[in-house]
């Protein structure tokens, strides 16, 4: 067997990895007594295997002969993660014959996975002349050398591009979504070809997938993208190995045992569809913040076939749904490799059988996040359909789902080598990863549910998003017993004690909540935002008896946004110059935006009048593709051509269209709203977007009411529905819009999160005082809808809401924006543009927000804090 100093020894002298291959496989042909040896890489795409280095196969097909995973021996070594020995090659079903190799006089066959780091690398091969059965201690042994010679692989494929330097830099940045918020980076591929780009979602992996190696090289010499490249990819490399970040100081304790963040979505790019809207995204920015804190954090999801819906409208204004398989070829994501060496395949058991699901690898900059993906052999067809829509299907695909979340995902980490110090849920999607915690302590340490419940409940964190009754999932006690029966017998409970879990009262014949399950097995649980706070409080008093609503142990942590996804690169720019460079390192500190108020006024306008102006053009450009989806007339398309005008005051408004939003609360008085849309000297103009649940029949109607605008002349050039909302098109209208208007019916917003997107391009809100706005809102850094004030009586409250809309957008939003100068500016907004980038830019910051997580939840459940008196207990 290979020893770690021969291995020291090929590696002395760096800079040359194909030297040192060829030196290893030389090696182990001496070694094994073998005709060949062969180390084969996988190639950038994942999907492909290139010989690189031989002794015994002609020399000159290293770096040219090319196959795919799924052909031929070595292909199937790749496929399967697994050792492949063959007595006789031709024999075997999978046996393909490389001319190009010579190897047509080899009988036998043995190659074994190169893998580093649980991330497969290539396949290392063995061949003989004469038929050759290898016993299983050659086998054996060709795994050990390959296990200690696999960091040498690793090194080839990613510090030296000896076969394709360009193509193998620019797979290394696409396949880290690290990209996603590094404008430098998105850039490069972007620039490589613009049309495509916007036609792939803005996808680095399709892309490249369509560039053969010849294509891109002469695209980069083309376009003088080599410096670039290797600036990105040097950066890339800097960011990943630093190891002086905020969490190797404040939160060291997570670094053998890091935080398992549960999420039933995660909107880190709009590439990767597996997410719907405000949740997903809240945990995209989590994790993103998280990998750029350097806080040891894994995220646990699943994967979603189909996504969530695709949206279109047709003449009328309806919704209508289409759901597109998505390929996984085209994603930033690869199979999940064990610490067996082997991809992980988890089983979870119901009273009507076993439930598998492969997982899924996405690297999201320091972090991974690992997605459950239920279409795999030995599922049913039923089971293998369960992952492939978000929030679709009726409540048993949902426990299924939530099932396969929680206590897939747990088993996951396990065969995954994690162990975590602290499970965050982010909702009461993934409450049944604590009943499996509890269970795999109690296994562990051979102890009662008693006892262990304690145990695990410390190093739980719950954070709950919804003060609206129906967005706390509920099932029957049939359903929970049918999903949960073998758990629940695992964990010694009876089915009345089990079902106690998930009830407020539990001698009652309550539906099993999720939330209740949440709240009652976690030290720590936390709303949203402070008003949040307080609507929880009152909404789950009856869970703990003895307690007055305010000393209910709820707390709260108001929702921020990452600042490098949400910042429009030109705004980048101007804090550069003027913040400082690095200031977005110290987001979250205050007096890093005390800056902003030495920018040039006219400076700070032009950047946003450009922002605006390139938002408008990506409407047109969307609302022309919407309409030749429809099948609209020439003179429709020729006015959309020319739809808003970027001197107009442009207010944005795009959520999901759940009635408690009132997105038509605009509409109240309907000629009040037209004659300020068509007032010639000052106009108001809007953008709408948002998806409807496809259930949700009202929602669909608000949503018609507003798209059909664009068809009363009175509006038709002053209203536009984009439609299919995504991460994409919330990233342009928050960074191009005056104002950006949130209207919910209060306390039912628990925090809101795209407003703080708009804050950080300099626009300004105008919202009813809640969820964030109500802790934000000072009376000079944006509009206030009301006095924070409700009414028992939902119409009246409707009504004077409205009523006030209008008003403020009369009285104070209009004659402020339009209120210029000699120079043509508008002084006076300009001035609030830079009070609520000054007071609000570092707070609803999610660097911010998962700081206070870590300081205030993660480290002290995973027991790292050095003091804590509790004075009266």
């Amino acid at each position: 067997m290979l020893t770690w100093e021969e291995i020291a020894n090929l590696t002395a002298e760096p800079g040359k990895p194909a030297e040192t291959l060829m030196n290893v496989v030389a090696l182990i042909a001496r070694r094994f007594g073998t005709d060949v040896c062969s180390a084969y890489l996988l190639e950038p795409d994942r999907a492909n295997l290139v010989l690189a280095a031989t002794l015994g196969l002609r020399p000159e097909s290293v770096g040219k002969l090319r196959m795919a995973v799924n052909e031929g021996l070595v292909g199937l070594v790749a496929e399967q993660v697994r050792p492949v020995a063959v007595e006789q090659v031709k024999n075997h079903p999978r046996f393909k014959y490389f001319s190009e190799a010579g190897e047509d006089a080899y009988q036998s066959f043995l190659g074994v996975p190169l893998i580093d780091r649980g991330v497969l690398q290539g396949v290392l091969v063995v061949q003989t002349v004469e038929a050759r059965v290898f016993p299983e201690d050659e086998i054996r042994l060709l795994t050990e050398a390959a296990k200690r010679v696999a960091p040498v692989v690793s090194e080839a494929r990613t510090l030296d591009r000896f076969i394709a330097p360009v193509q193998e830099r620019l797979w290394a940045l696409a396949r880290n979504l690290w990209w996603s918020w590094d404008n430098d980076s998105a850039a490069l591929f972007r620039d490589l070809d613009p049309s495509r780009w916007r036609q792939l979602n803005h996808s680095p992996v399709a892309l490249l997938n369509e560039y053969p190696l010849d294509k891109l090289e002469a695209r980069a010499a083309e376009l003088i993208l080599h410096s670039r490249i290797n600036y990105a990819y040097r950066r890339l490399r800097e960011y990943q190995d630093a190891e002086r970040t905020w969490g190797a100081r404040h939160a060291g304790v997570l670094r053998p045992r890091p935080v398992a963040y549960f999420s039933a979505e995660f909107g880190v790019h709009e590439s990767l569809p597996v997410y719907s809207g405000g949740l997903g995204v809240l945990a995209g920015d989590h994790i993103k913040s998280a990998s750029d804190l350097g806080i040891p954090l894994v995220g646990v999801g699943l994967f979603y076939g189909q996504g969530y819906f695709r949206q279109r409208l047709d003449r009328d204004g309806w919704q209508h749904e289409e759901y597109l398989e998505t390929d996984v070829n085209q994603l930033a994501m690869e199979t999940a490799i064990g610490k067996n060496g082997r991809p992980v395949v988890v089983q979870v058991d119901t009273h009507h059988g076993p439930i598998y699901a492969k997982v899924w690898r996405v690297k999201v900059g320091r972090c991974d996040l690992f997605l459950l993906d239920s279409d795999v052999e030995g599922n049913t067809p039923e089971d293998r359909e369960m992952t492939s829509r978000l929030y679709g299907g009726d409540g048993r695909v949902r426990v299924h789902q939530e099932l396969l979340l929680g206590v897939g995902g747990l088993r996951a980490l396990k065969a995954l080598g994690i162990t975590p110090g602290v499970l965050h849920l982010n909702e009461g999607h993934s409450g049944f990863a604590v009943l499996e915690a509890i269970r795999q302590r109690m296994e562990e340490e051979g102890i009662s549910f008693e006892t262990a419940v304690p145990q695990v409940a410390r190093e739980v964190v719950f954070t709950t998003h919804t003060p609206v009754p129906a967005g706390h999932d509920r099932f029957d006690a049939d359903l929970i017993e049918e999903h949960l029966g073998p758990l629940r017998e695992a964990l010694g409970l009876s089915k009345k004690s089990f079902m106690a879990l998930g009830r407020e009262n539990p001698e009652s014949d309550e539906r099993f909540c999720m939330t209740v399950l949440g709240l009652k097995l976690s030290r720590r649980a936390n709303a949203v935002s402070s008003l949040h706070g307080e609507v929880s409080r009152a909404m789950w008093t009856g869970l703990f008896p003895g307690k007055t609503e305010d000393t209910v142990p709820i707390g709260h942590i108001t929702n921020g946004v990452h600042a490098p996804t949400w910042l429009a690169p030109q705004m980048f720019r101007l804090y550069d110059r003027h913040l400082g460079t690095g200031w977005h390192l110290r987001s979250s500190e205050a007096k890093i935006w005390e800056g902003i108020d030495n920018v040039d006024d006219g400076e700070l306008w032009e950047t946003h009048f450009n922002l605006k102006s390139r938002m408008i053009e990506f409407v047109r450009r969307r609302a022309v593709t919407q309409a030749t989806h429809r099948g609209e007339s020439r003179d429709v398309m020729q006015q959309l051509e020319r739809v808003l005008s970027p001197d107009a005051l442009t207010i944005g408004f795009a959520r999901r269209f759940a009635t408690y939003k009132r997105a038509n609360l605009i509409l109240a008085d309907i000629e009040k709203i037209a004659s300020m849309v068509n007032d010639p000297k000052r106009p108001v103009q809007f953008v709408f977007a948002g998806k409807a649940h496809p259930l949700d029949e009202p929602g669909k109607r608000v949503l018609q009411q507003i798209a059909q605008l664009m068809r009363d002349p009175q509006f038709s050039d002053k209203f536009v529905f984009v439609e299919d909302y995504d991460i994409n098109v919330g990233r342009h209208l928050t960074q191009g819009v005056d104002v950006w208007l949130n209207n919910p019916r209060r306390p039912l917003e628990a925090s809101g999160t795209s407003g703080q997107k708009v804050v950080l391009n300099g626009g300004l809100n105008l919202s009813v005082l809640d969820g964030w706005w109500a802790e934000a809102y000072d009376g000079l850094n944006g509009f206030a809808i009301g006095s924070g004030r409700t009414h028992s009586d939902m119409n009246v409250h409707d009504s004077r809401d409205g009523d006030d809309l209008l008003r403020v957008l009369r009285e104070e939003v209009i004659p402020l924006y339009y209120q210029r100068d000699r120079d043509g500016l508008p002084r006076g907004w300009i001035q609030r543009m830079k009070r609520t980038i000054r007071t609000l830019g570092w707070r609803f910051n999610a660097d911010r927000m998962v700081m206070d997580y870590t300081l205030k939840c993660y480290v002290p459940a995973a027991g790292g804090t050095s003091s804590d008196l509790r004075l009266g207990l």
